[in-house]
């Protein structure tokens, strides 16, 4: 028999090279794919995005009230937590007299707090201010007789200076306070700074000086601030107090108690006119509120700013009413999950405004939507209707389920 020889097959060197490179891409290529889907798999599915399908402000219908403005001077007023009622007579700045001194016990209070049972710290009358209390009563300012070595607390330095308006008790706070009056006056404009009232510049602690000028509306801004501090909006709304010398003063504003007023401060002088910053409490549809105003120079007496107080709060008094913006059941947004599946939100109860015609709030749908399967009915957020400091909300619910994709459609689809 004839043997038969088998030669063996050599393969080229380079179709070696282009089979292992091909094996090593199959492996590359079996191994992307895992770590891919792997990828998709692990990844955090998207929340759902919330488009609010209802408008984002809300303005009461209505013709915006016009309230009986004085025909001289400035004037504005709000209520407190809703916004600006209006304003007449511009923004010019004026001479602003003794209105200035609610600045100057902000400033005191600011820097030595108050509790409302506390007297606070001590302070004691200078023999030079002593001695300038009898120049200062020839150029008939307003002022609290004081003697050297006198001895007030912190609260009855305020009451000097609010209830009978004492320019000294201004002076001697200011003292007290930031070593002198050009150092204290430098903090009331600071502060005035930082609450953004932008046409006030103080030149003196106790607003004597005519250089001390502001307008209606950031003495409207400073009045709502005041009135939060307790201790200052108890001493104002104060008839009368007792101090260690000259024993029992009344507060110049003589219109404590009538038309729900509570405070805060007059002032007069002949640049100045009358001047008051006035807050007074009202109840509109079973709510407290206050009205914030000040009138600067309506005429040239204090009687004048009166009367046009008198006025004012009670026009503005009868302006709140509620007004229904959503009803229960309301669709007011739609949340759109991955793979084009949606459910819309609904108000599960009725949304009242109080406000008057012309009155803007926000609207604004707030929502902590889960990645998980919603079902239907469940709570997701809040929608929150917002006028300067009030707010008020009702829950938000699915009204249908929302399902997060599936593991293929996180494979497929991403």
């Amino acid at each position: 028999m004839t043997k038969t020889s088998v030669e063996p097959v050599v393969v080229p060197r380079q179709a070696r090279r282009r089979g292992l490179w091909l094996s090593v891409a199959a492996v590359v290529v079996v191994l992307a794919a895992s770590g891919f889907v792997t990828l998709r798999l692990v990844s955090p599915v998207p929340a759902p995005r919330i488009v609010q399908t209802v408008p984002r402000a809300y303005a009461i219908p209505g013709v915006p009230p016009v309230l009986p403005w004085p025909e001289a001077g400035q004037a504005a007023v709000e209520i407190d937590g809703l916004g600006r009622l209006g304003s007449s007579g511009g923004s010019r700045p004026v001479p602003i007299a003794s209105v200035a001194k609610v600045m100057t016990a902000y400033v005191v209070l600011r820097d030595h707090p108050l509790r409302l049972d506390e007297n606070g710290p001590t302070l004691t009358v200078s023999a030079e201010e002593a001695a300038a209390y009898p120049s200062q009563l020839a150029s008939g300012q307003s002022l609290v007789q004081v003697v050297a070595g006198e001895v007030l607390t912190e609260r009855q330095a305020l009451q000097a200076l609010l209830l009978p308006s004492a320019n000294n008790i201004a002076h001697i706070l200011a003292r007290w306070d930031a070593g002198s009056s050009d150092a204290f006056v430098a903090k009331m404009n600071q502060a005035a700074a930082g609450l953004g009232m932008a046409d006030t510049r103080y030149t003196d602690p106790s607003g004597l000086a005519p250089s001390t000028v502001s307008t209606a509306a950031d003495q409207v801004t400073l009045g709502r601030v005041a009135m939060q501090v307790p201790v200052l909006a108890q001493i104002v709304a104060m008839p009368q107090a007792t101090l260690p010398v000259v024993g029992p003063v009344r507060n110049v504003n003589t219109q404590i108690g009538k038309d729900g007023i509570v405070g805060i401060k007059t002032g007069s002088t002949d640049e100045a006119g009358g001047c008051l910053l006035f807050a007074a409490e009202i109840s509109a549809e079973g709510q407290r509120l206050r009205i914030i105003g000040a009138v600067l120079a309506p005429g040239p007496n204090m009687a004048d700013a009166f009367e046009a107080t008198r006025r004012l709060i009670q026009a503005s008094s009868g302006l709140p009413h509620k007004y229904r913006v959503v009803r229960a059941g309301d669709i007011v947004a739609t949340a759109r999950g991955p793979m084009g599946r949606s459910t819309t939100l609904a108000a599960t109860g009725d949304v009242d405004v109080l406000g008057w015609p012309g009155l803007a709030y926000q609207i604004d749908t707030v929502t902590t939507m889960p990645r998980r399967h919603i079902a239907a009915g469940t709570h997701v957020g809040t929608l929150k209707l917002t006028a300067s400091a009030t707010a008020v909300t009702t829950a938000l619910q699915t009204t249908q389920a929302l399902a997060p994709p599936s593991r293929w459609e996180r494979i497929t689809h991403g």
